[in-house]
């Protein structure tokens, strides 16, 4: 099984490890290359019609500026512009291809952790088992290209921690988020070099996009509008109103995802919001309190930040999740992760996640019985993650006095 204590030092281990993931991805692969069809919905429009528009668009060196499914920040632009490296394929094979090879360095880094002092691979199973039980939408967006680079942050953080900033600041131009993996650094000295490095490279990306691009941060004020995303925690109540006949609202899409309009959503948008607000004062107070900044804190604090994030935003996409996959694996790379737990919900959250796109979407949208059923269990164990993660966290590096009869955690992740 996937959470099996494996030493990194075992190398059969890591072969079949190697074995597996190089099968899981030609799998993925070949349903994206039209081989065999998965389940479903079909995934590969969005990058063979939306990014391919992108791509042409952002040649000219502006952005899609009143595209409201452009939502990224501008570095996100390298993603979409990547398969010009690959002149000879088509834009969608060719995206396709460095999606895999972006997954390839995720897997790579996991199995160098595992490699470390008391090092796992289980983290290395999480990314193989997580993102091939995904399916091919993995592959098709470019959200483990940002997952990537989060990971090679986090990682970088105890040894190289100006290059992680940098990482990290780079992974913020991205796709914002993967700037919380920063969230459980130690206080002090390697706080200041790793937040100082992370803030130059945005100010630095920033200024840069300002001056030679065209329209780089548009996207900051064109979603003012936005709705309740129907995949969403929030969106729950209308679903079971709806179904009872209870709402008169509709679903559509709507800012490039379906979302639900109509009456009470911009109310229930602002309590979402309020939720998030809510969910990262407690992780500053979290953090402000906390006694204990070792190895396993830094990687717990990152999965537990993005986790939040996550599960309180109004829009969850289904290729969120790699986002936790990723961060999860660094966490079970190192022996004394206390998110065993969230980290097991999510992956079982995956399968529920398929189920709702791109197998079952037309039930979800519509909000029928089963697509609610499925809804209410993903993102009810996203929800239990979630609050257990924040737990574990508190409990481990609570002050000393009220955490008398546990010892762990007593080294500094030292910069």
């Amino acid at each position: 099984m996937w959470w099996r204590r494996t030493t990194g030092a075992d190398g059969r281990g890591a072969l079949w490890a190697v074995l597996a993931w190089a099968a899981t991805r030609a799998v993925l692969l070949l349903a994206l290359f039209g081989v065999w069809r998965y389940p479903g919905d079909d995934v590969r429009p969005d990058v063979a019609v939306i990014y391919h528009g992108w791509y042409e668009h952002l040649l000219t060196g502006s952005f899609p500026v009143g595209d409201v499914t452009w939502q990224y920040p501008p570095v996100a632009a390298a993603a979409f512009l990547a398969p010009a490296l690959l002149p000879f394929l088509s834009y969608a094979s060719a995206f396709y291809l460095l999606a895999c090879a972006a997954d390839a360095l995720v897997f790579a880094l996991l199995l160098r952790a595992a490699r470390a002092p008391g090092g796992r691979l289980d983290g290395a199973w999480l990314w193989i088992v997580g993102v091939a039980v995904l399916g091919p939408i993995a592959l098709a967006r470019y959200d483990v290209m940002a997952t990537a680079v989060a990971v090679a942050a986090l990682l970088a953080v105890a040894r190289y921690p100006r290059v992680a900033g940098v990482l990290a600041g780079i992974g913020a131009m991205v796709k914002v988020w993967p700037v919380l993996v920063l969230a459980g650094v130690a206080r002090g000295r390697a706080t200041r070099r790793v937040w100082g490095a992370a803030a130059a490279t945005v100010a630095a990306l920033g200024l840069v996009f300002l001056v030679f691009t065209r329209g780089a941060f548009a996207f900051l004020t064109e979603q003012r509008q936005r709705g309740i995303e129907i995949e969403s925690l929030g969106a729950l109540p209308f679903h079971v109103a709806r179904y009872l006949g209870l709402w008169s609202g509709t679903s559509r899409l709507h800012y490039g995802s379906f979302e639900f309009l109509g009456p009470y959503v911009h109310t229930m948008s602002k309590l979402v919001l309020a939720s998030t607000v809510l969910a990262f004062g407690w992780l500053v107070w979290w953090r402000l309190k906390a006694r204990a900044f070792d190895q396993a804190v830094l990687y717990d604090a990152a999965f537990t930040a993005v986790l939040v994030f996550i599960t309180t935003s109004r829009v969850i996409s289904p290729q969120y999740l790699i986002w936790l996959l990723g961060l999860g694996g660094v966490c079970l790379a190192h022996r004394r992760t206390a998110q065993r737990l969230p980290i097991g919900l999510v992956l079982v959250a995956c399968v529920f996640t398929v189920l709702e796109f791109p197998i079952g979407f037309g039930p979800v949208v519509r909000s029928n019985l089963p697509g609610i059923a499925v809804l209410l269990v993903r993102n009810g164990l996203l929800l239990v993650a979630s609050v257990w993660a924040c737990r574990q966290l508190w409990r481990g590096t609570s002050p000393p006095r009220t955490q008398a009869a546990q010892p762990r955690r007593v080294e500094r992740v030292t910069a």
